[in-house]
């Protein structure tokens, strides 16, 4: 499969929606911002607009609405046109002054004919029509105050936010997660008796939610177009249930069919579920720059794949706590500058120490370029040495613009190496290493007993201790890689004194972390909420 073709594929795609926007108030939903920001910038998207008086502007409820200067709007949207995506288009229209919209769709017209209950057989009839598209876009017309004023609605595969050559992420399905054994009791509670699943290897598309269905669906209209645009005639591979699930749907996807009749070439396409390995997601045995800084710098709002920079270094204010949101931070995705794109691409390609060093041979050499006084050091690289170096671009306006994307790289991996979690980096690996030889020698009850004494609240809790959250990560780690295991009395003992201490340190927390929220629901818990949690 063509790395320039996968490429081309989401630069083709946002051209057709650039295309669109001239003059135009333009509405991105979460999804589509994020494939715009790794695949040509939203500076790209502000050019093609060419109008100061339009914006680019969230795609929620509360969105501001067009003003009477403001007649065109372009709506940008990831998801199927239906429900409270077609409630919000209606809500933001109506207290507008549109007289042309355009809504763009990343999900293909057959998946809305399925989502609108039309039956295979009469979708098949409907081919080279799009019924649901003409009537939105009737709708569109009606909600603008007249019926004569212009309404488009046209699917384009924003499928891909292209972070590399070799990688692309799929930001909506971001929250698109493999079935766990207690799924099934779920799926089972709307099945009668007789026909009640046994496990995962029971479920297949016929048995899952309407809701996961019409999101696997999307997937593999976003797949099918990107093997259309490749050419190719794919052969799926799949390792999990759900994997198996959307290799068989892709199969079976009816534009899919008729497509592979003509491909010329072939491609192989792997699905995995994501629970087969989860030691690669909360290990910590990657020698990687790029791994480090997702683990440690906090995310960029509204995105999956990237966080936010700290640029208060490259301004005359103070590094102080209460000056860290008066500039907007910097980030990883450079789609405009090639030197900054390079260098991300090395920091993704080598080793953490080969990485540092490639970022510090970056600023020496576009120091130079600029006449900045730099002085050369050689042997390691600190973070010292790389602030000195960005700190030379800060009071030349020229060429702190020239070098805007590569000094964010810079900054990103002196806030990564600075960071307390870095320095726990290594001690995460000893002790992951420490599991696996007692893995192999031991039982699972020995193993929990060697982590039950780390188990601290955070009046007990030093710097090199482990946090709630980090726990957590070392637990799922260890199941992880036990595999198989039988389950007996010591076990069920040593589980229950884990449960209990980590209960009564969730319990002991002043104020749990986002992800402690999201899993308890609650900012903090009571010694009731522990109790219930710990059973």
């Amino acid at each position: 499969m063509s790395t320039l073709g996968v490429l081309s594929f989401t630069q083709q795609a946002w051209e057709q929606v650039l295309a669109k926007v001239k003059r135009a108030v333009v509405y991105l939903d979460a999804a589509c911002a994020e494939s715009l920001h790794w695949g040509c910038g939203s500076s790209r998207l502000l050019e093609a607009v060419g109008n100061s008086a339009c914006y680019l502007r969230e795609f929620e409820p509360a969105a501001v609405g067009g003003g009477a200067e403001q007649p065109k709007a372009v709506f940008v949207l990831s998801c199927l046109l239906k429900g409270r995506t077609v409630e919000t288009l209606r809500d933001i229209i109506c207290r507008s002054h549109f007289q042309y919209c355009v809504v763009v769709t990343a999900v293909n017209h057959a998946v809305h004919l399925t989502a609108n209950h039309v039956p295979p057989a009469a979708a098949a009839e409907l081919e080279g029509q799009q019924p649901v598209f003409e009537q939105l876009e009737e709708k569109l017309c009606e909600w603008m105050g007249n019926m004569n004023y212009t309404a488009e609605v046209l699917h384009v595969p924003l499928l891909l936010a292209s972070a590399a050559p070799h990688l692309a992420l799929t930001p909506a399905f971001a929250s698109l997660f493999p079935l766990l054994p207690q799924d099934v009791h779920i799926l089972n509670r709307a099945r009668p008796d007789k026909r009640r699943l046994g496990n995962l290897a029971e479920v297949d598309a016929t048995t899952l939610t309407r809701e996961l269905l019409l999101t696997i669906r999307c997937l593999v209209s976003g797949l099918s177009s990107l093997c259309e645009h490749l050419g190719v005639r794919e052969e799926c591979f799949a390792v999990g249930s759900l994997s198996r699930i959307i290799a068989a749907d892709l199969a079976n996807f009816a534009p899919a069919k008729n497509r592979r009749k003509t491909a010329t070439g072939r491609a192989s396409v792997v699905f995995v579920d994501r629970t087969l390995d989860l030691t690669g997601a909360v290990g910590h045995h990657g020698d990687n720059l790029v791994e480090k800084i997702l683990s440690v710098l906090p995310q960029l709002p509204g995105h999956t794949n990237d966080v936010m920079v700290n640029m208060v270094e490259l301004t005359a204010l103070q590094a102080e706590e209460e000056n860290q949101n008066m500039v907007a931070p910097g980030c990883l995705a450079q789609s405009n500058d090639p030197a900054a794109r390079a260098l991300w691409e090395a920091l993704l390609n080598t080793k953490h120490k080969e990485a540092v060093m490639e970022v510090r041979r970056h600023l020496v050499e576009a120091a130079s370029r600029e006449n900045l006084p730099i002085k050369m050091s050689m042997g390691r690289v600190t973070p010292g040495q790389l602030t000195s170096y960005i700190h030379l671009f800060k009071n030349n306006l020229k060429a702190l613009g020239n070098h805007c994307g590569l000094l964010q790289l810079g900054l990103a991996t002196v806030q990564t190496l600075k960071h307390p979690q870095t320095a726990k980096w290594d001690n995460f690996l000893a002790f992951e290493r420490l599991l696996l030889q007692s893995i192999g020698e031991s039982t699972m009850s020995v193993v929990l007993n060697q982590l039950l004494p780390m188990i601290k609240p955070s009046n007990q809790r030093t710097n090199d201790d482990y946090s709630p959250e980090e726990l957590l990560v070392l637990l799922i780690y260890i199941y992880s890689v036990s595999g198989e295991f039988s389950v007996d009395k010591d076990l069920g003992e040593g589980e229950e004194k884990v449960k209990k201490a980590l209960a009564q340190v969730f319990c002991e927390e002043s104020e749990l972390s986002p992800l402690l929220q999201k899993i308890t629901g609650s900012t903090q818990l009571s010694q009731k909420q522990a109790v219930s949690l710990s059973t």
